[in-house]
């Protein structure tokens, strides 16, 4: 527990000034308001920031362990909270830059007039820091209702996304065969099922073949998916519904237990793929047959980049895959593809991933994409493709996400069930 102290402090730290810079322009927005109106918006301020702190420090310390209903909610009104208090520490930041620079030059200037004082601004007579701070906590107001919104329309607005993957060795009898790919459930950041009830009966009426899911079905506990296996086990194809392991899915982030409780919790949630008749692939694989022909669906357990575990190993989950002309594989992580599965295992011809969510925040107009994941991820969300040294193109599709985790909505990115329709025919 006491390694936990010192990350706590760091955050700690960093929301705390977060929320003092955040103040400090309330405080100037406020300056001509009555006292009792500065008083009451000053508590109201930070009883919400304390309610806030609390709930992270019982969240991190373990000891607001269950995925309640309350602790959704909660988790939610935080991340909103401190995602819009961001926007306004810009502009303080903005304004003391412009404040301590002039100072500078005034100091080196020998003048003495109080430059905080001055103003550009005809008429109402409104300081330029004035000015500032109260554009700062409208851009604040701006993202809290964005977000907000994001929350009631975008979190279960599920979208089908279509593409073809060309494969000119795909065997005949897999002409035409389509895949569905479901990612990132989180089922304890659920808080309607009813609509997670409607996004699986839109994957069910495309009737595809098959049924592949990459990952991080819970964000911490198996528990999490008492409500929701009777849901999710209504998921059946002809060809069966394969799935692996994502980063939220070995109880890393539950803080204060043992390693041995951890493993406990791993098979666990195992338990759960088998009583939902999902086939748990940890770094394994299978194949799927017609007519003598096979493909082969390799899983790989979680593998990423950075700070992420690397528990996968891909070169046991190959082992055996040669008979099959077609090799699919499920990593949850798209790091991982450029990382070690192209530059190693170059037959691969289909990579499918999840783990970014396309941050559920972002743009998508027609072919344009714009999320701020794309400055940690490569490949993001849809799909890609690459020519390897012998001139075949490999493919990785990035799921965008069928749930949601911390924040409760979407803006922008929304929820996604994609079928992959397999074809030799250019």
């Amino acid at each position: 527990m006491t390694y936990l102290i010192p990350r706590f402090l760091t955050i700690l730290f960093s929301l705390l000034l977060i929320d003092y810079i955040t103040f400090r322009a309330l405080k100037v927005a406020l300056r001509d308001a009555t006292t009792f109106k500065r008083k009451l918006w000053f508590r109201t301020y930070w009883i919400i920031s304390a309610f806030c702190l609390v709930s992270i420090a019982l969240y991190f310390f373990g000891i607001f362990k269950d995925m309640s209903p309350l602790r959704v909610w909660v988790q939610g009104f935080v991340s909103v909270a401190y995602i819009s208090k961001i926007f306004v520490v810009f502009f303080v930041l903005f304004e003391d830059i412009i404040f301590y620079t002039r100072k500078l030059f005034a100091f080196f200037r020998k003048k003495v007039q109080p430059i905080e004082q001055e103003t550009g601004f005809q008429g109402k007579k409104i300081s330029r820091a004035k000015f500032i701070h109260q554009a700062g906590l409208i851009a604040g107001a701006i993202p809290m209702a964005t977000l907000s919104w994001g929350i009631i329309s975008g979190a279960h607005d599920y979208q089908v996304r279509r593409r073809k993957i060309y494969l000119p060795h795909l065997p005949k009898s897999f002409e035409g065969f389509t895949i569905a790919q479901i990612s990132d459930i989180h089922s304890g950041s659920f808080y309607n099922k009813t609509a997670v009830k409607g996004g699986v009966e839109m994957l069910l009426a495309e009737k595809p073949n098959l049924i592949l899911f990459t990952g991080d079905l819970v964000n911490n506990h198996p528990d999490e998916m008492k409500e929701y296996v009777s849901v999710f086990d209504k998921l059946k194809a002809d060809f069966g519904v394969f799935s692996v392991m994502g980063n939220h899915d070995y109880g890393d982030y539950i803080f204060g237990i043992t390693a041995g409780e951890r493993a406990k919790l791993r098979k666990k949630l195992h338990e759960v793929h088998k009583a939902m008749n999902w086939r748990l692939l940890l770094d394994e694989n299978a194949f799927i047959e017609e007519n003598r022909e096979k493909i082969a669906i390799i899983g790989v357990q979680n593998w990423g980049t950075g700070n992420f575990p690397k528990y996968g190993n891909l070169t046991k989950a190959y082992q055996g895959t040669d008979e099959a002309s077609v090799k699919i594989l499920l990593s949850h992580d798209p790091s991982h593809w450029d990382a070690q599965i192209r530059p190693e295992f170059s037959d691969i011809d289909l990579t499918l991933s999840g783990h970014t969510h396309g941050m559920q925040l972002g743009i998508e107009y027609g072919d344009f994409r714009w999320s701020p994941v794309q400055y940690r991820y490569k490949q993001w969300a849809d799909l890609y493709q690459e020519k390897n040294r012998q001139g075949k193109t490999q493919y990785l599709y990035v799921n965008r996400g069928f749930g949601y985790i911390g924040y409760l909505g979407r803006v922008g990115i929304l929820p996604e069930i994609t079928i992959l329709t397999l074809t030799a025919q250019a």
